[in-house]
C-alpha cells in the first residue's frame, strides 16, 4: 500500500511542479498573448490534476489529513472558477448557469466547514485551527464575490477578466505555498499564510489595473 501511495505522491508532485513553472511563466508574459494562453492551459491542467490526486492521498492510511483534503478542494475550485470566468466575456454568456452556481455554492459550504473546524480547534486543540479559519475566511469571501459577480457581470466592464485574474492567481498562490511547505519542508504558519498575503496585493494591483476608470 505504501508503495502505491508513493507513486500517487510522485505523480501529484510532478503535476504540481508543472503548474508552478507554467503558472509563473504565464504571470510574466503578456496577458492575452498566445504563449500566455498556452502556459495558462498547462497551468490549469497541472494544478487540477495535482489537486485531484491529492484528495485520495489525504485519505490513505498513515497519510490522513483533513486540512490538506479541504485545501485540495479549494484549489480545484480556484482553477475551475478561474477558467469559467472566461466564458463570461461580453456576448458569450447571458447569465451564470447552474454549474457555475454549484461550484461556488459548494465552495461556500466547504469554507463554512473550515471556519467551523477552526473555531472548534480553539476549544479541542485541533491541529491547523488558525489555518482553517484563515483559508475558510478567504473561501467565504471569494464565493460571496462570485455570486455578486454572477448578478452584475453584464453591467461591469472587465468583470470577467478581474474574476479570472483573481481566481487563477489564487491557484498560483496555492502552487507556490505547496512548494514552500512540501518542497522546502517549511510547514509553519507563516509559510502557509505569507504567500496568500503577498498574492493578495498582486491580485489587488491587477484588479485595479483592469478596473474601468471612473469618468
Amino acid at each position: 500500500m505504501e508503495e502505491t501511495i508513493k507513486i500517487f505522491i510522485y505523480i501529484h508532485a510532478f503535476f504540481g511542479g508543472l503548474g508552478l513553472i507554467t503558472g509563473i511563466g504565464s504571470s510574466i508574459v503578456k496577458k492575452g498573448s498566445p504563449i500566455h494562453k498556452k502556459l495558462g492551459k498547462l497551468f490549469s491542467i497541472g494544478m487540477f490534476t495535482s489537486s485531484i490526486i491529492s484528495l485520495p492521498i489525504a485519505c490513505m492510511p498513515n497519510h490522513e489529513n483533513p486540512f490538506l483534503f479541504l485545501i485540495g478542494l479549494f484549489t480545484i475550485y480556484l482553477v475551475l472558477v478561474g477558467n469559467r470566468a472566461l466564458t463570461f466575456k461580453p456576448k458569450q454568456k447571458l447569465e451564470a448557469n447552474n454549474l457555475d452556481k454549484l461550484i461556488s455554492g459548494s465552495m461556500f459550504v466547504i469554507s463554512l466547514l473550515m471556519i467551523g473546524l477552526g473555531l472548534l480547534g480553539f476549544i479541542q486543540k485541533i491541529e491547523n485551527s488558525i489555518l482553517y479559519l484563515f483559508f475558510g475566511g478567504f473561501g467565504t469571501l471569494m464565493t460571496i464575490k462570485d455570486f455578486l459577480f454572477f448578478k452584475n457581470f453584464k453591467e461591469k466592464k472587465n468583470a470577467w477578466l478581474i474574476s479570472h485574474i483573481g481566481k487563477i492567481s489564487g491557484a498560483l498562490i496555492a502552487s507556490v505555498t505547496a512548494f514552500i511547505v512540501a518542497g522546502l519542508g517549511l510547514g509553519n504558519i507563516i509559510s502557509w499564510i505569507l504567500p496568500s498575503i503577498i498574492g493578495t496585493f498582486y491580485i489587488s494591483y491587477h484588479s485595479r489595473k483592469y478596473k474601468p476608470k471612473k469618468k
